[in-house]
Formats: C-alpha cells, structure tokens, sequence
C-alpha cells in the first residue's frame, strides 16, 4: 500500500459526512470524510471510536455535552455513548473505528 494523502482524498469526496474507507489495522476499520456545516444525527456503537481532525474542526455533542475537537486533536467516543454533529463543523475527519457487529 503506498502512502494516501487525506486531504486530497477527502477535498475528491461527492458528499460530505460519508466516509470512505481507507484500509485495516487489526480489526479497526480507518476512513476519512469531508465535513461541512450540516448537522448528523446521533447515532452510538458498541465499541469506542476514535476521532481525528485534520483540519478545521468538529462540533459535536456527546451525550447531551458540547464537545469541539480542533485540527490536530483527537476525540475518543466512549463505547454506547449517543454522539451527534452539531452544526459549524468544516474540515477534514479520520475515523477509526471497528465494524458494527
């Protein structure tokens, strides 16, 4: 596998908020996406998940608490735990996460 630059991958991306896969660590899936302004919906997950802002930064609420993650910093959802995006967040996001079961 040759090296992937994240912000050209994600800047190609149709759609904001869908992530595209990049490969595997162990059982960890690790993608990337485009974030824009929008809001998403919460969602949770059995197991923790991990998430890096490249650039720019993510709004978001966890449950029910305002969380902001700037570039260069990285947030780890705990397991089960309702997480929404709220509006404001532009950038580039990795997401590490293992598959839903």
């Amino acid at each position: 596998m040759s090296a992937i630059n994240l912000a050209e991958t994600a800047a190609g991306l149709p759609e904001a908020w869908i992530a595209h896969r990049l490969g595997s660590v162990g059982a960890g899936c690790v993608q990337v996406l485009r974030m824009d302004e929008s809001s998403v919906q919460a969602e949770s997950h059995d197991a923790a998940e991990a998430l890096l802002v490249l650039d720019g930064r993510l709004e978001m609420e966890v449950d029910g608490m305002p969380v902001s993650v700037r570039a260069g910093e990285l947030y780890v959802v705990p397991a089960g735990a309702a997480h929404a995006v709220r509006p404001g967040s532009s950038g580039t996001l990795v997401i590490v996460e293992l598959p839903e079961k």
